[in-house]
C-alpha cells in the first residue's frame, strides 16, 4: 500500500463515545472494518469530524494504540497532531512516529491568527521532529480554525522539507481555494473535504478525499470518482446537515446503525435530536438507493 501520501478515498472518522465519556475504541475499530469493507483507503482519526480538539495528545495516542492492537494497520492511520502549542505537536507527531504511523493531520496554530507566521510554526514542528518518516498534511479549515494555510505556505515548505510535506486537506469549502493549492504549490497533492466537490476536484488533479458524510455514505462518496451522475445526490446529501455538522453526523450514525452510543459527544458540542438522525438518515437510504 502507498504510504508516501494519502490518496483516494479516506474518512474523517467520527469518535464514538463511551458511557464514561472516554473513546469507545471497540465500537471505533469495529467502525474501521466496516469502512474499510466498502472500500475506504484509510481512516483521519480526531480531526474535526473527529472532535479531535476536544481530546488529549494522551487520549488520541492511546486510541491509535488499541486499534493498531486489534489488527487495523498504521499505513490505514492518520491522526490529528496540530495544537496551538508547538511543543504538544512535536511530542504527539514524535510519539505517533514512535508508533509506526507515518502520517499526521496538522492544524495551524488557532488561537493567535497569524496567517503570516504559519510557516515559521509549521517549520519548527518539522526541525523539532527531524524526521525523515514523517508524513505531514498540513489541514485548512479557515472557518473553522479562525486561520487560513495559505497556498505560497504550502509551497515554501514543500521546497524546504520535500516529501515530508505530503499533502493538504481543504475543507474551506471554498473551491477557489483548491485551485490555488493545485496552481501554486502544484507539487503538494490535495485533498478536499467538501464531498459535493470530489468529482470536479479529481478532474482538477486532486488526489482524493478525506471526508466527513464517509462515515454514513461510503457507497456515495466512491461514486463521486466515477459516476457524474453521484454529484446531485451528494450536493442533496450535504444539505441535509445544515446545523451543528458533528452531532448531525453522530446522531445519523446511531440511525444508521441502530446503536444509540453514536449519538454521544464531548462538551462543548451537544448530542443532536433522535429524530433528526432518524430523519437525514432515511433521506440518506433514499439518496443512495436512487444512485444504486
Amino acid at each position: 500500500m502507498q504510504t508516501d501520501s494519502i490518496s483516494g478515498f479516506w474518512v474523517a472518522s467520527a469518535t464514538p463515545i463511551d458511557a464514561d465519556g472516554g473513546v469507545d475504541n471497540a465500537l471505533l475499530a469495529d467502525h474501521a472494518q466496516w469502512l474499510f469493507e466498502q472500500g475506504c483507503g484509510g481512516l483521519v482519526l480526531f480531526g474535526t469530524s473527529g472532535e479531535g480538539t476536544s481530546f488529549t495528545a494522551r487520549e488520541r495516542l492511546a486510541t491509535v494504540s488499541d486499534l493498531m492492537a486489534r489488527g487495523i494497520p498504521a499505513a490505514r492511520l492518520s491522526v490529528g497532531a496540530g495544537f496551538p502549542a508547538t511543543g504538544d505537536s512535536v511530542a504527539m507527531t514524535q510519539d505517533a512516529l514512535a508508533m509506526g504511523l507515518r502520517h499526521v493531520l496538522l492544524l495551524p496554530p488557532y488561537f493567535y491568527r497569524d496567517a503570516a507566521g504559519i510557516e515559521d510554526a509549521f517549520a519548527a514542528i518539522l526541525d523539532a521532529v527531524a524526521d525523515d518518516r514523517l508524513r505531514a498534511m498540513l489541514y485548512h479549515i479557515p472557518q473553522v480554525s479562525g486561520v487560513p494555510v495559505l497556498p505560497g505556505t504550502v509551497a515554501a515548505l514543500r521546497r524546504r522539507y520535500g516529501a515530508v510535506i505530503a499533502g493538504v486537506k481543504d475543507s474551506s469549502g471554498v473551491f477557489a481555494d483548491f485551485e490555488a493549492f493545485r496552481r501554486d504549490a502544484p507539487e503538494v497533492p490535495v485533498l478536499i473535504g467538501n464531498e459535493a466537490d470530489i468529482g470536479r476536484a479529481a478532474e482538477l488533479g486532486g488526489a482524493g478525499t478525506i471526508c466527513g458524510l464517509g462515515n454514513v455514505v461510503p457507497g456515495m462518496v466512491r461514486a463521486m470518482f466515477s459516476d457524474p451522475a453521484a454529484a446531485d445526490a451528494m450536493r442533496q446529501a450535504c444539505a441535509l446537515f445544515r446545523g451543528p455538522f458533528v452531532p448531525t453526523l453522530k446522531s445519523t450514525l446511531a440511525a444508521m446503525t441502530g446503536n444509540t452510543a453514536w449519538a454521544r459527544t464531548r462538551a462543548p458540542l451537544r448530542p443532536a435530536d433522535a429524530a433528526l438522525g432518524q430523519r437525514v438518515g432515511e433521506a440518506l437510504r433514499s439518496l443512495q438507493n436512487g444512485l444504486a
